[in-house]
């Protein structure tokens, strides 16, 4: 009994042991899990805190340097490196948890060392690249910069065009350069662009400041072709109004260009008498269009011409005679003929297609005395040109519509501003002899219509050349 009794009470201690053993044992063990929880938690703040405010992150992580969650550098990921100049975040945005600041919806990667508050943060969107208007833009004056060619090694210049070889005193009007508003334009490289032609057929069809953008153009790859010994014809054929560049041998391209003012044919030998504006009938010289790598087209400074040096007397349309009609709606019927034309025999997947817009003339009394004697451009960023407000809105509809793809060299802007580049006075080289003579007669007969070259048509065969060659402008009739 005795013995039982030593058995009982030995058995109550051992339990009673196990028990306060077993108990010490929980409590030591909750101590290391939270020193080990406490420790791994700092190690997360440490890393994450202070955690950007989800504008900054957006700011900082631009599209064209994505953070990327996958990536095996051992350097801070983006995120922990944008929050080493963040703002650090508001405590509202934060829980208790034993005793220290914890941020909510802490979301872990399977890659370590990546935070990212996922209900805040979301991954950048690539940004979509919008197209670059390079026709909305100034005039920057940059003295040192010198003109594509030179006027005395080119042999292509009409006396009207040569301002210097005529005796301009002034070469100001050389050194302003064309800068867009959002983008660079970049400048026309003009032994890339003999390169680039090389085997090509190129054509110019219009009025003669399309034949100014030839010459310009003709100078500019004239001078750029690095082969001294290259062949180059220069023809004008006056039955066909064509005059062509061609550079033979290892290059052979072929830049044309035919005189046709309105697009659509003008019959001056018609049966009435009149001079007859046909507008349902291409210019008889479009039989020699087709068959180029690249067309470019314009029309619009013959249609607004008045009085005297109106060029028809009456219009055609479906066989009828027409003595008055509005001039936009004429404008409109022949640029249609000109647009089916282009549906039909023009393969514009083959053929890049472009259309220049209207140069305007600066021979109006506000500008007191047109452009002669200028030597700057207009500053005035508010100044509209005295085109008739109407055909312009009319071919850029016209070639909107069209199904084939034809770009709109949209210049009308740009020229205006530069009432000092015309050639004035100084489009003949006798003007001093003329002055002499009669000096309000040679004054009123200046060229404010044309441009000097070099000159502005330069600036519009920079712009044709990045328009031709680089995909990030936009040259549709929208821009």
């Amino acid at each position: 009994m005795e013995l039982s009794s030593t058995i009982t009470a030995t058995w109550k201690v051992c339990v009673i042991g196990s028990l306060l053993g077993c108990l010490v044992l929980l409590l030591l063990n909750q101590d290391n899990q939270n020193i080990t929880l406490l420790a791994v938690t700092n190690t997360a703040l440490e890393f994450a805190a202070p955690l950007p405010q989800p504008d900054a992150v957006n700011t900082i992580l631009n599209p064209t340097h994505e953070p990327s969650i996958f990536s095996n550098s051992t350097s801070p990921p983006p995120i922990a490196m944008a929050s080493m100049v963040s703002e650090p975040p508001q405590l509202s945005n934060y829980s208790k948890f034993n005793g220290i600041e914890k941020p909510k919806e802490i979301y872990h990667t399977e890659k370590p060392n990546v935070i990212l508050n996922v209900s805040k943060v979301e991954k950048p969107k690539k940004k979509i690249q919008k197209k670059c208007n390079m026709f909305d833009g100034r005039w920057v004056y940059k003295p040192e910069s010198k003109p594509s060619y030179i006027v005395q090694n080119c042999p292509f210049l009409e006396e009207k065009m040569s301002c210097q070889r005529n005796g301009r005193p002034d070469f100001e009007y050389e050194k302003w350069i064309w800068e867009a508003t959002d983008c660079d334009i970049p400048m026309l490289n003009g032994t890339d662009m003999v390169e680039r032609f090389r085997n090509k057929r190129v054509v110019l069809v219009g009025d003669s400041l399309n034949r100014n953008m030839w010459e310009s153009l003709a100078c500019i790859l004239y001078s750029s072709i690095p082969n001294a010994s290259t062949k180059v014809e220069v023809h004008s054929d006056i039955k066909v109004l064509k005059t062509f560049f061609k550079a033979k041998e290892e290059y052979n391209f072929t830049v044309d260009f035919f005189w046709s003012p309105f697009l659509v044919e003008l019959n001056k030998n018609h049966s009435s008498g009149k001079k007859v504006l046909v507008l349902d009938k291409l210019s008889s010289n479009s039989e020699l269009w087709p068959e180029a790598d690249i067309m470019l087209f314009n029309s619009g400074h013959w249609w607004a011409q008045t009085g005297s040096k109106r060029a028809w007397d009456m219009y055609e349309y479906k066989g009828k005679l027409i003595k008055d009609m509005p001039l936009h709606i004429a404008y409109k019927r022949a640029m249609n003929t000109w647009a089916k034309w282009i549906e039909k025999k023009v393969d514009s997947t083959k053929t890049a297609l472009f259309f220049r817009s209207v140069s305007a003339e600066h021979k109006a009394p506000q500008y007191n005395q047109a452009c002669q004697y200028k030597t700057k451009p207009i500053m005035d960023e508010s100044y509209r040109n005295l085109f008739p407000k109407k055909l312009i809105p009319t071919i850029e509809s016209v070639i909107k519509g069209m199904k084939s793809q034809v770009k709109y060299l949209n210049i009308t802007k740009l020229s205006g501003y530069r009432i000092d580049a015309h050639p004035s006075i100084y489009r003949y080289n006798d003007w001093k002899i003329r002055a002499k003579k009669d000096i309000r007669t040679l004054t009123a007969y200046a060229d404010c219509g044309h441009w000097c070259l070099p000159g502005i048509p330069d600036t519009w065969n920079r712009l044709f050349y990045a328009s031709l060659y680089f995909d990030t402008f936009d040259v549709s009739s929208n821009s």
